[in-house]
């Protein structure tokens, strides 16, 4: 199987978008969904909609408006070039945080079903022991989510590998830049380079399987353990 330099371009680009995006995503979801598991407030059914709204949300239409936002005349713009940091669509760091936004729901939902699952009576007993609520979340929480944490993880990194519609509209087609490995193999189809999409697309199609078979085999062993 042979790979072009471009191929391989896409796909180590790939790679390093969805690192970026699943560690900001572990920083960002995990308060999000503590929030959501615990939380009593009123605005707890919108938060959990607005975060689950890319699982039922056409990419381009999430991709759209994530251009209008982060574009010259958008909030997030005038944000970025406030602080120097100029306007996003079109750069990595723009692909980055539309994909985000788009593997959002990935990270927070297991998380905040593990978090659920804990309960109250391990927190009540590290509170009696004198922990804070920093000390016990560190202590107590974290260790009992460790599945929901590999999982969420797991999910987040894969689901951004496959990302094509919020990435073309943010990021467009620009060779070591923004072309991730679903638009490279979109760019082959579009000049009948079959064969190079094939190798592309097999590719594509090996790391989805093998991440699920690992996920899949992981929690079977830690169910048994348990």
């Amino acid at each position: 199987m042979i790979l072009t330099e471009s191929d391989l371009q896409a796909i180590w680009l790939t790679v390093r978008l969805a690192t970026v995006v699943t560690v900001i995503l572990l920083l960002v979801g995990t308060p999000v969904a503590w929030w959501l598991a615990r939380s009593r407030s009123r605005l707890k059914g919108m938060i959990g909609a607005v975060v689950a709204l890319p699982l039922v949300l056409p990419p381009s239409v999430l991709g759209f408006y994530l251009l209008l936002a982060m574009g010259p005349n958008g909030p997030v713009g005038h944000l970025t070039r406030a602080l120097g940091l100029g306007n996003l669509p079109f750069t990595f760091w723009g692909l980055a945080l539309a994909s985000v936004f788009y593997s959002l729901p990935f990270m927070v939902q297991p998380l905040q079903n593990v978090f659920e699952s804990i309960g109250d009576r391990p927190l009540e007993v590290a509170a009696t022991l004198g922990a804070s609520r920093l000390d016990a979340f560190f202590s107590v929480v974290l260790p009992l989510s460790r599945r929901g944490f590999m999982t969420a993880s797991i999910l987040t990194f894969a689901h951004t590998v496959g990302e094509f519609g919020v990435v073309l509209m943010i990021g467009g087609n620009i060779p070591g830049v923004t072309r991730v490995a679903s638009v490279q193999i979109y760019d082959h189809v579009e000049a009948l380079e079959y064969a190079s999409a094939h190798r592309m697309a097999a590719i594509m199609l090996l790391f989805s399987f093998l991440t699920l078979l690992a996920l899949y085999a992981w929690r079977a062993d830690n169910g048994k353990r348990s």
